[in-house]
């Protein structure tokens, strides 16, 4: 069973991160199918594509778009599976929907994807948390290899190109490679901003 253009995949757990335990409690974070932040984004390769060779794998895990898994509701109300759904718990994915894949314990980015990890705002005249657009280079590509930007470096990327994700409970900010814009130099006082709610996802 393989489809022609599209991986084959499969949630990894839950299609929703609902919930999180702290200590023997279980909290409740989300009660609306329709919320993309709660929908898992973890998935694991059950087939890859026949049109065309990948390095990913079956039995990869692999970071998937939020609309891959996620439910919503009809004009009549009735809970409908998006338009990924195949069968069972089993959902097309085009290579346009994936972000990440994990071999030997390692991330790898797709394409033109990059993910970015934010840093804390020193500045004491805001109330700002993270500084805006400024972050440190988690996973990079080939592309960014070629225009010396690596993995570690400080970089400052265009507004609104960022979309939240929660990698190994990690917040980093996915974008494409045209969407970094500089490549700075550390002052000495950066530090990576890790908000507590990621830590327990």
């Amino acid at each position: 069973m393989k489809s022609i253009y599209d991986f084959i995949v499969k949630p990894a757990g839950e299609r929703y991160n609902n919930k999180i335990k702290i200590n023997d409690k279980e909290l409740i974070l989300n009660t609306n199918i329709e919320n993309w932040k709660a929908v898992n984004r973890i998935a694991i390769v059950v087939e890859t594509p026949l049109a065309f060779s990948t390095k990913i794998k079956k039995g990869d895990l692999v970071v998937v778009h939020q609309n891959v898994f996620r439910r919503f509701y009809d004009i009549k109300g009735k809970q409908k599976d998006s338009r990924s759904w195949f069968k069972e718990d089993l959902y097309f994915c085009n290579i346009s929907q994936l972000y990440l894949y994990k071999q030997k314990n390692k991330w790898q980015t797709i394409l033109e994807r990059c993910f970015v990890k934010p840093i804390v705002d020193t500045n004491d005249f805001t109330l700002d948390k993270e500084k805006k657009l400024v972050g440190i280079l988690k996973y990079g590509n080939s592309s960014l290899e070629a225009s010396g930007i690596n993995p570690g470096d400080l970089i400052g990327f265009t507004p609104n190109s960022e979309w939240d994700f929660i990698i190994d409970n990690e917040r980093l900010f996915c974008m494409q490679s045209n969407d970094i814009v500089i490549k700075y130099e550390f002052q000495g006082n950066e530090v990576e901003y890790n908000p507590s709610w990621a830590k327990s996802c």
